[in-house]
Protein backbone atom coordinates (compact mmCIF):
# COMPACT_ATOMS: atom_id res chain seq x y z
CA UNK A 1 0.00 0.00 0.00
CA UNK A 2 1.86 3.16 -1.64
CA UNK A 3 1.94 6.09 1.52
CA UNK A 4 0.48 9.47 1.22
CA UNK A 5 3.15 12.40 1.53
CA UNK A 6 1.25 15.83 1.38
CA UNK A 7 5.24 17.55 1.23
CA UNK A 8 5.63 15.84 -2.44
CA UNK A 9 2.04 16.64 -3.00
CA UNK A 10 2.04 20.22 -2.29
CA UNK A 11 5.58 20.59 -4.04
CA UNK A 12 4.35 18.92 -7.09
CA UNK A 13 0.77 20.76 -7.48
CA UNK A 14 3.63 24.21 -7.50
CA UNK A 15 5.42 22.83 -9.86
CA UNK A 16 2.69 22.04 -12.48
CA UNK A 17 1.38 25.31 -12.24
CA UNK A 18 4.14 27.02 -12.59
CA UNK A 19 4.01 25.89 -15.70
CA UNK A 20 0.90 26.11 -16.90
CA UNK A 21 -0.62 29.51 -17.75
CA UNK A 22 -3.55 30.78 -16.46
CA UNK A 23 -6.76 30.77 -18.51
CA UNK A 24 -6.92 34.53 -19.59
CA UNK A 25 -3.34 34.03 -21.02
CA UNK A 26 -4.37 30.82 -22.73
CA UNK A 27 -7.68 33.28 -24.43
CA UNK A 28 -4.93 35.80 -25.28
CA UNK A 29 -2.94 33.69 -26.84
CA UNK A 30 -5.38 32.20 -29.25
CA UNK A 31 -6.55 35.75 -29.85
CA UNK A 32 -2.69 36.75 -30.61
CA UNK A 33 -2.89 33.48 -33.45
CA UNK A 34 -5.68 34.66 -35.14
CA UNK A 35 -4.74 38.11 -35.51
CA UNK A 36 -1.76 36.66 -36.81
CA UNK A 37 -3.25 34.07 -39.04
CA UNK A 38 -5.63 37.21 -40.52
CA UNK A 39 -2.80 39.35 -41.43
CA UNK A 40 -3.81 42.16 -38.73
CA UNK A 41 -0.87 41.42 -36.71
CA UNK A 42 2.78 41.07 -37.07
CA UNK A 43 4.36 37.74 -35.95
CA UNK A 44 6.71 39.42 -33.62
CA UNK A 45 4.38 42.67 -32.92
CA UNK A 46 3.35 41.38 -29.76
CA UNK A 47 7.28 40.38 -28.28
CA UNK A 48 8.53 43.53 -30.15
CA UNK A 49 5.72 45.60 -27.71
CA UNK A 50 6.35 43.56 -24.47
CA UNK A 51 10.28 43.78 -24.79
CA UNK A 52 9.37 47.28 -25.13
CA UNK A 53 7.11 47.84 -21.92
CA UNK A 54 9.47 45.37 -19.89
CA UNK A 55 12.45 46.99 -20.77
CA UNK A 56 11.83 50.93 -21.14
CA UNK A 57 8.22 51.95 -20.33
CA UNK A 58 6.84 50.33 -17.34
CA UNK A 59 10.56 50.45 -14.87
CA UNK A 60 10.41 54.02 -15.27
CA UNK A 61 8.07 54.39 -12.56
CA UNK A 62 10.67 52.84 -10.18
CA UNK A 63 13.49 54.63 -11.95
CA UNK A 64 12.13 58.08 -10.73
CA UNK A 65 11.26 57.04 -7.65
CA UNK A 66 15.28 55.96 -7.21
CA UNK A 67 16.82 59.08 -8.88
CA UNK A 68 14.49 60.82 -6.60
CA UNK A 69 16.11 58.58 -3.60
CA UNK A 70 19.55 58.80 -5.02
CA UNK A 71 18.95 63.01 -4.58
CA UNK A 72 17.14 63.30 -1.30
CA UNK A 73 18.65 62.08 1.72
CA UNK A 74 15.02 62.31 3.22
CA UNK A 75 13.14 61.25 0.97
CA UNK A 76 15.76 57.52 0.89
CA UNK A 77 15.11 57.60 4.55
CA UNK A 78 10.36 57.40 3.70
CA UNK A 79 11.46 54.83 0.90
CA UNK A 80 13.43 52.62 3.21
CA UNK A 81 11.01 53.10 6.26
CA UNK A 82 7.47 52.54 4.36
CA UNK A 83 8.50 52.10 0.61
CA UNK A 84 5.21 52.53 -0.63
CA UNK A 85 3.99 55.38 1.08
CA UNK A 86 7.12 57.25 -0.56
CA UNK A 87 6.75 55.98 -3.77
CA UNK A 88 3.29 57.20 -4.08
CA UNK A 89 4.92 60.62 -3.53
CA UNK A 90 6.21 59.78 -7.16
CA UNK A 91 3.69 58.05 -8.80
CA UNK A 92 0.32 59.03 -6.99
CA UNK A 93 -1.34 55.59 -8.84
CA UNK A 94 0.31 53.36 -6.55
CA UNK A 95 -1.62 52.43 -3.11
CA UNK A 96 0.26 53.83 -0.01
CA UNK A 97 -0.58 50.55 1.37
CA UNK A 98 1.12 47.94 -1.42
CA UNK A 99 3.05 45.59 0.16
CA UNK A 100 6.67 46.52 -0.61
CA UNK A 101 9.95 46.66 0.61
CA UNK A 102 12.69 48.64 -0.54
CA UNK A 103 16.58 46.91 -0.15
CA UNK A 104 19.17 49.30 -0.71
CA UNK A 105 22.58 48.28 -1.90
CA UNK A 106 25.73 49.34 -0.35
CA UNK A 107 29.60 49.32 -0.94
CA UNK A 108 29.32 45.72 0.93
CA UNK A 109 25.71 44.27 0.10
CA UNK A 110 24.11 43.45 -2.77
CA UNK A 111 20.71 42.49 -2.68
CA UNK A 112 18.90 40.24 -5.27
CA UNK A 113 15.13 39.73 -5.53
CA UNK A 114 13.55 36.05 -6.44
CA UNK A 115 10.20 34.28 -5.46
CA UNK A 116 10.40 30.64 -5.27
CA UNK A 117 7.04 29.83 -4.82
CA UNK A 118 5.90 31.22 -8.32
CA UNK A 119 6.86 34.51 -9.62
CA UNK A 120 5.41 36.88 -7.19
CA UNK A 121 6.71 40.55 -8.50
CA UNK A 122 5.84 44.33 -7.99
CA UNK A 123 3.92 44.19 -11.98
CA UNK A 124 2.25 48.00 -10.54
CA UNK A 125 6.13 49.34 -9.47
CA UNK A 126 8.29 48.09 -11.69
CA UNK A 127 5.81 47.24 -14.31
CA UNK A 128 5.64 43.78 -16.55
CA UNK A 129 8.31 41.26 -14.80
CA UNK A 130 11.02 39.52 -17.62
CA UNK A 131 10.36 35.94 -18.46
CA UNK A 132 13.86 34.28 -17.07
CA UNK A 133 12.54 35.81 -13.80
CA UNK A 134 9.63 33.62 -13.91
CA UNK A 135 11.95 30.58 -14.71
CA UNK A 136 12.00 27.22 -12.63
CA UNK A 137 15.76 27.68 -13.27
CA UNK A 138 16.04 31.46 -11.67
CA UNK A 139 13.84 30.63 -9.04
CA UNK A 140 15.57 27.71 -7.62
CA UNK A 141 19.27 28.65 -8.15
CA UNK A 142 19.01 32.40 -7.31
CA UNK A 143 18.55 31.03 -3.87
CA UNK A 144 20.91 28.41 -4.27
CA UNK A 145 23.84 29.82 -6.16
CA UNK A 146 23.00 33.74 -6.10
CA UNK A 147 26.82 34.65 -6.99
CA UNK A 148 26.40 32.08 -9.90
CA UNK A 149 23.49 33.29 -11.20
CA UNK A 150 24.35 37.10 -11.03
CA UNK A 151 27.94 36.05 -13.23
CA UNK A 152 25.53 34.57 -15.79
CA UNK A 153 24.06 38.56 -15.92
CA UNK A 154 27.93 39.80 -16.09
CA UNK A 155 27.41 40.68 -12.36
CA UNK A 156 31.06 39.66 -10.91
CA UNK A 157 31.02 40.42 -7.09
CA UNK A 158 34.18 40.26 -4.91
CA UNK A 159 34.18 38.28 -1.85
CA UNK A 160 33.77 40.84 0.33
CA UNK A 161 30.62 42.00 -0.70
CA UNK A 162 27.79 39.86 1.19
CA UNK A 163 25.01 38.82 -1.25
CA UNK A 164 21.24 38.75 0.17
CA UNK A 165 18.41 37.07 -1.55
CA UNK A 166 15.25 38.77 -0.80
CA UNK A 167 12.34 36.18 -1.37
CA UNK A 168 9.21 37.89 -2.51
CA UNK A 169 5.26 36.74 -2.06
CA UNK A 170 1.94 37.84 -2.27
CA UNK A 171 2.24 39.74 1.06
CA UNK A 172 5.19 41.06 0.35
CA UNK A 173 7.30 42.24 -2.88
CA UNK A 174 10.70 43.73 -2.61
CA UNK A 175 12.63 46.31 -4.70
CA UNK A 176 16.39 47.11 -5.05
CA UNK A 177 17.53 50.06 -4.97
CA UNK A 178 20.93 50.72 -6.29
CA UNK A 179 24.16 52.51 -4.96
CA UNK A 180 24.16 55.93 -7.22
CA UNK A 181 27.19 55.64 -10.07
CA UNK A 182 29.94 57.53 -9.67
CA UNK A 183 30.65 60.58 -11.84
CA UNK A 184 26.87 61.90 -12.23
CA UNK A 185 27.49 64.83 -9.71
CA UNK A 186 24.99 67.50 -10.81
CA UNK A 187 23.14 65.24 -13.05
CA UNK A 188 19.55 65.62 -12.94
CA UNK A 189 17.01 63.45 -11.75
CA UNK A 190 15.69 62.83 -14.86
CA UNK A 191 19.31 61.59 -16.89
CA UNK A 192 19.62 59.89 -13.35
CA UNK A 193 16.68 57.90 -13.97
CA UNK A 194 17.84 57.18 -17.73
CA UNK A 195 20.59 54.97 -15.89
CA UNK A 196 18.59 52.96 -14.03
CA UNK A 197 17.29 49.28 -15.43
CA UNK A 198 14.61 46.77 -14.51
CA UNK A 199 17.59 43.99 -14.21
CA UNK A 200 19.25 46.89 -11.60
CA UNK A 201 16.09 46.69 -9.69
CA UNK A 202 15.62 42.98 -9.18
CA UNK A 203 18.89 42.77 -7.75
CA UNK A 204 20.41 40.88 -11.76
CA UNK A 205 22.60 44.33 -11.95
CA UNK A 206 24.52 46.15 -9.82
CA UNK A 207 27.27 48.42 -12.13
CA UNK A 208 24.96 51.55 -13.53
CA UNK A 209 28.09 53.82 -14.18
CA UNK A 210 27.42 55.83 -17.33
CA UNK A 211 28.61 54.77 -20.72
CA UNK A 212 31.59 56.51 -22.13
CA UNK A 213 31.01 57.88 -25.61
CA UNK A 214 33.90 56.47 -28.01
CA UNK A 215 35.77 59.37 -28.84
Amino acid sequence: MSSYDSEKVAKFHRELHSHLPPEPALRLKALETVLVEKGFLAADAVDKWLDDYSENVGPMNGAKVIARAWTDPEFAERLAKHAAEAFSEIVPSVDKDYPLVAVFNTPDIHNVVVCTLCSCYPLGILGMSPSWYKSTEYRARAVRDPRGVLAEFGTDLPEKVEVKVWDSTSDRRYMVVPQRPEGTDGWTEEDLASLVTRNAMIGTTRDLSPKQEAG
